[in-house]
């Protein structure tokens, strides 16, 4: 893998906090209208199959506001340990927990308050109490290594300034020969610098 990557000159505070602002808004207010999709439309756009999340708490099929889908990459197996990394309202931890079962294990890790409020709440109305949602930030898991079988993601390593350093966080919770399943936004061509600078292009 290469590891060549253009780094913006932006504080990861200030990216950080615009990025919470941003998501709690589509926790709190997720039909408010944004620069991209939410909720069941979003999900059918991004060909999730709706058995998937036939059975999620509408709350958070509404907030779900990701970018891919982590699941067609490859299978889920029972028994598994997941990790979702900006879990954001659930949508894909639920999923998630739904696939490994009572015998496997779902963490879900997001920075912002009320988007993990919403996922927890989910979870509990679920009866799922082999998922947990925990706060923390994508490039510093709160996690040992060799954790997980399996780490999701879904429109968040996008929003980091080193996405380098930010996999290699990844790689290390996973156990030997874990699988990593990211649904993301990529983009062919270079990015001019006053919009790589830009954060108000960062946020969504």
């Amino acid at each position: 893998m290469s590891t060549l990557q253009a780094i913006p000159k932006l504080s990861l505070d200030d990216l950080r906090l615009e990025i919470q602002k941003e998501y709690t808004s589509v926790a709190c207010d997720p039909n408010k209208g944004y620069h991209f999709h939410t909720g069941h439309r979003l999900a059918g756009v991004l060909g999730y199959d709706s058995a998937l999340y036939a059975d999620l708490p509408e709350d958070n099929i509404a907030s779900f506001a990701g970018t891919g889908n982590p699941f067609a990459v490859g299978p889920i197996h029972p028994g598994e340990t997941v990790v979702d990394i900006g879990s954001g309202a659930g949508f894909d931890s639920l999923i998630a927990s739904t696939l490994v079962g009572l015998t496997g294990r779902v963490v879900g890790i997001d920075m912002t308050q009320e988007m993990l409020r919403k996922a927890r709440k989910g979870a509990a109305h679920m009866g799922a109490n082999h998922v947990e949602f925990r706060e923390g930030y994508v490039e510093t898991l709160p996690l040992p290594d060799n954790f997980a079988d399996v780490v999701i993601s879904n429109g968040v390593l996008n929003l980091t300034l080193d996405k380098v350093e930010t996999l290699r966080e990844w790689f290390r919770i996973l156990k030997p020969g874990g699988r990593l399943q990211v649904g993301d936004i990529l983009v062919d061509r270079p990015v001019p610098a006053d919009a790589l600078d830009d954060i108000s292009l960062w946020t969504g």
